[in-house]
């Protein structure tokens, strides 16, 4: 499935580039594989301003952050999710702004509360990578608004890629803020035992229901057409999972095989996360009773 992305959307590192009356950008030195050109963080607002994800704890970043918010108050900073390109920088920013944080909750913490809810009492695993030391002063759940001078956000909560993922939508533009659940250079990676594709493709589902006029990933260009291109994300996983059944058909039945034949034309350094996606799917795969695993082996069942 091909999905229209737009990669034109680029600015000088470190330098604030107007996106619309309300919106600034800056793009954090940390391209990538997986960061595209960059962490982009989002400045909400004209002298009071809320900070979205602000990106890595780089010092060279953070100061240019802080260069671009000369003049203004920082009164929030938001935090979609808590992956090391997106939350670490929220501990220096708060220092020298004085500003709360917002998001659902530390790494981990969606499962955590699905497994209380469950009765479990074990620790939840997560991957690595996280930023586990990230705990918001304000915990925001789904359908909380936040309210500053001159802007509001409702949040909409999204997990999938990450359990506490949160998006947050500025109702004076009609612009949903969706970090790395959609983005706008890529698929979005869901790494399990944090990342659910089950959630995912409902958090998916969720966004196409809105009418949010634009969406402004973390990674890549705004999205100006929503929802024919959340139905492409939707397609493209309907589409990847429908290879791996053609898969399991012809005997290929272990990931690193599926992956070889799935992802033939992408990026080899890409391979890791295209495992960790499969490993997603197949997850989902089982826990609707449509294939059983053993010993990293996997096949299809009948009904």
């Amino acid at each position: 499935m091909a999905i229209p992305f737009d990669r034109s959307f680029t600015a000088p590192y470190e330098e604030a580039q107007a996106v619309s009356p309300l919106i600034a950008r800056v793009l954090a030195d940390n391209p990538g594989p997986f960061t595209f050109k960059g962490t982009g963080v989002y400045i909400v607002g004209r002298d009071s301003v809320a900070v979205i994800d602000p990106g890595p704890d780089n010092p060279v970043h953070v100061e240019a952050l802080k260069r671009a918010l000369q003049g203004k108050r920082v009164s929030h900073i938001l935090v979609t999710h808590t992956h090391s390109d997106h939350s670490p920088a929220a501990a220096p920013l708060k220092a020298w702004s004085g500003a709360k944080t917002y998001g659902f909750g530390p790494h981990g913490s969606g499962k955590a509360a699905l497994a209380r809810a469950a009765g479990a009492t074990d620790g939840v695993k997560v991957e690595e990578g996280g930023d586990t030391a990230f705990v918001p002063d304000v915990h925001v759940k789904d359908g909380d608004m936040i309210a500053g001078d001159g802007f509001t956000f409702d949040c909409v909560y999204t997990p999938g890629h990450t359990s506490n993922h949160m998006c947050f939508a500025l109702r004076e533009e009609k612009a949903l803020f969706t970090g790395d659940h959609v983005m706008g250079w890529s698929t979005t990676v869901v790494t399990p035992p944090d990342g659910d594709m089950a959630a995912y493709m409902a958090s998916l589902k969720k966004l196409l229901a809105r009418d949010d006029a634009v969406l402004y990933p973390t990674h890549g260009a705004p999205v100006r057409d929503p929802k024919p291109f959340i139905q492409a994300y939707i397609d493209h996983r309907l589409e990847r999972e429908a290879q791996i059944v053609s898969c399991l058909r012809d005997g290929v039945d272990t990931i690193p095989a599926m992956v070889a034949r799935m992802y033939v034309d992408v990026d080899r350094r890409l391979h890791p996360a295209a495992s960790r996606s499969v490993l997603a799917h197949l997850i989902q795969m089982e826990q609707e009773g449509r294939v059983a695993a053993k010993d990293g082996y996997y096949r299809l069942l009948t009904r």
